[in-house]
C-alpha cells in the first residue's frame, strides 16, 4: 500500500477510536478495542470469485480488490459519523483511487473542514447541501416525462445532473419548475432507461409461465422462505415457476411505480439459502445488508448476462420510465439486460438491492438501477437471509438480557435512534439488525450519544 494511502487509513482509523493501545493491545486496565467496520462487514472473507470480477471489471490486481473492499467498509463508517455531525451542512460523500482509499467529504460551512480533515479525509467547501439539491430533484420529479429519464444529485461537482434524450427537453423542464440553471448539469444521452423485463440471488424465474426475471435476495418472513425482487416483474397474485420450470409461489405485493420493490413467497419445494449466484455458478455469501458509499464497487448477479461489476455512482436518484417515475434508487456503472431485472446487486458481502432498469448492455456497457434492498425488507416485514453471524458472547448464567428498544431484524435507516444496555445509540449506516450486531459491538453501524 502506498504510503499516503497507510497514513490515511491510520488516521482514520485512529479517529473513529478503533486502534489499539501503544502496546499493541489492550491493557490490564483497558476494554479490548472495538472492531473497525472492515472487520464488522467482514470484507477479508470475501470470496475469491467476487474478487475475481472486481479485478476484472474494475482494473484491479488481487492487492487492490483486496484493499478496496476495507477501504469502502472504513469510508461508509467515517462518512456516516461525519454525515451525523455536520447535519444540515453536508454535502455529499465519495471515495476515490483503484483502492478506494481516499475520502472526500463535502460540507457548505468553513468551519467543518478542520473536523473533516482530522478523520484521513479529505475536505470540499461548496455551496449547496445535499439536502437542497435533493429538494430541487424532488420538484423535477414531479414535472419529469421521458424525455428527460434520470435525474440525479451529483456531489463531486455539486450539482443536479438531469439526463435527456431529445435537445431542450432539460430547459424545458427546468424553466416548468423554476428550477436554476446554474444548479443544473445536463447530460445528452442517447438511450432511455427501461425495466429489464425478461432462491439464490441471481438466478431466474418465470412469471405465469412467460416472462423471467431475476431472484433479488433469499429471505424470510416467519416460517415462510421468499425472495425480494422487483416490482415491474410481476403485481400481487402474479406465480412465478423456478428456474427449473417447477412451481415456485406468487407474489404477495409489489409497488411498481413510486418504487421497484416486490417479494414473492416460495412453497414448501423451496428453500431460502444465504447466497447469490456469482462467476460461474458459485456461490457468494451474503451477511448483511449494510448500504455502501458513493463510489464503492458493486456487482450484480442476473440470469441473462451473470455476474458483472461497477461502481455506485450516485445514491436516492430519479429515473422515469414510460410506466412512470420511480425514487430513491441507486446509479450505478454495472451493465445489465432484459431478463437482469431483479437480481442481486452485493458489495463484498453486504446486499444492495435488487435491479430495476437501465440502458445500454454488457457488450458495449452500460448504467442500471438498483432499487435498495432496505426499503423491501423494512416495508413487507422480511428478514434477509445471512451467513456465518456470530451471535457473540451474550449474558453469563444468571445475568439478565440487556434490555432497551434495539431489536434484530428491524431495519434501522440512518439518524435512528435506540437503547441498549442502559445507553442510547444513533445509527449512522442503514441495515437490518441481526444477533452479533448489538450496538456496543459495532461502532461502524452504531455511535453511541
Amino acid at each position: 500500500m502506498p504510503k499516503r494511502h497507510a497514513r490515511a487509513a491510520c488516521t482514520a482509523l485512529a479517529a473513529a477510536g478503533l486502534l489499539l493501545a501503544a502496546t499493541g493491545g489492550a491493557t490490564a486496565d483497558s476494554a479490548p478495542a472495538a472492531p473497525s467496520a472492515a472487520v464488522t462487514l467482514r470484507t477479508a472473507d470475501a470470496p475469491p470469485e467476487l474478487l475475481a470480477a472486481m479485478q476484472r471489471d474494475l482494473g484491479l490486481t488481487p492487492t487492490q480488490a483486496k484493499a478496496r473492499l476495507a477501504h469502502e467498509a472504513e469510508a461508509g463508517a467515517t462518512a456516516a459519523r461525519l454525515r451525523d455531525r455536520l447535519g444540515a451542512a453536508f454535502a455529499g460523500a465519495w471515495v476515490d483511487g483503484a483502492d478506494a482509499a481516499v475520502l472526500t467529504v463535502a460540507t457548505t460551512r468553513a468551519a467543518d473542514t478542520a473536523a473533516i480533515r482530522a478523520t484521513g479525509a479529505r475536505a470540499k467547501l461548496v455551496t449547496r447541501t445535499l439536502a437542497e439539491l435533493d429538494a430541487d430533484r424532488a420538484a423535477l420529479d414531479r414535472a419529469a416525462g421521458p424525455a428527460t429519464p434520470v435525474r440525479y444529485v451529483d456531489p463531486r461537482s455539486n450539482t443536479l445532473v438531469v439526463e435527456e434524450t431529445e435537445a431542450g427537453a432539460a430547459a424545458a423542464l427546468l424553466a416548468a419548475t423554476g428550477t436554476g440553471a446554474d444548479r443544473v448539469t445536463v447530460v445528452r444521452t442517447a438511450e432511455a432507461p427501461r425495466p429489464l423485463y425478461d432462491l439464490r440471488g441471481g438466478d431466474a424465474y418465470y412469471m405465469n409461465g412467460s416472462g423471467r426475471c431475476s431472484v433479488g435476495f433469499p429471505v424470510t418472513k416467519g416460517a415462510t422462505n421468499g425472495f425480494a425482487t422487483a416490482g415491474h416483474c410481476g403485481r400481487a397474485g402474479t406465480t412465478t415457476s423456478g428456474f427449473n420450470q417447477v412451481a415456485q409461489g406468487s407474489f404477495q405485493a409489489s409497488v411498481f411505480p413510486g418504487n421497484d420493490m416486490a417479494w414473492v413467497a416460495a412453497n414448501t419445494q423451496w428453500t431460502a439459502t444465504p447466497y447469490v449466484k456469482g462467476s460461474g455458478g458459485a456461490n457468494v455469501q451474503v451477511t448483511g445488508s449494510v448500504l455502501q458509499p458513493v463510489g464503492a464497487s458493486v456487482c450484480r448477479s442476473g440470469s441473462t448476462t451473470g455476474w458483472h461489476c461497477g461502481t455506485i455512482q450516485q445514491h436516492n436518484t430519479s429515473v422515469t420510465y414510460p410506466e412512470g417515475t420511480i425514487s430513491g434508487v441507486t446509479r450505478t456503472t454495472v451493465c445489465a439486460e432484459p431478463g437482469d431485472s431483479g437480481g442481486s446487486y452485493i458489495s463484498g458481502s453486504q446486499a444492495q438491492g435488487v435491479t430495476s432498469g437501465g440502458s445500454g448492455n454488457c457488450s458495449s456497457g452500460g448504467t442500471t438501477f438498483f432499487q435498495p434492498l432496505n426499503p423491501i425488507l423494512s416495508a413487507y416485514g422480511l428478514t434477509l437471509k445471512v451467513s456465518g453471524s456470530d451471535p457473540g458472547p451474550g449474558p453469563g448464567p444468571g445475568e439478565p438480557e440487556p434490555g432497551g428498544t434495539w431489536k434484530a431484524g428491524t431495519v434501522y435507516a440512518a439518524g435512528a435512534t435506540v437503547t441498549h444496555g442502559g445507553a442510547s445509540y444513533r445509527c449512522i449506516q442503514g441495515h437490518q439488525a441481526q444477533t452479533g450486531w448489538e450496538p456496543p459491538n459495532v461502532p461502524a453501524l452504531w455511535q453511541r450519544v
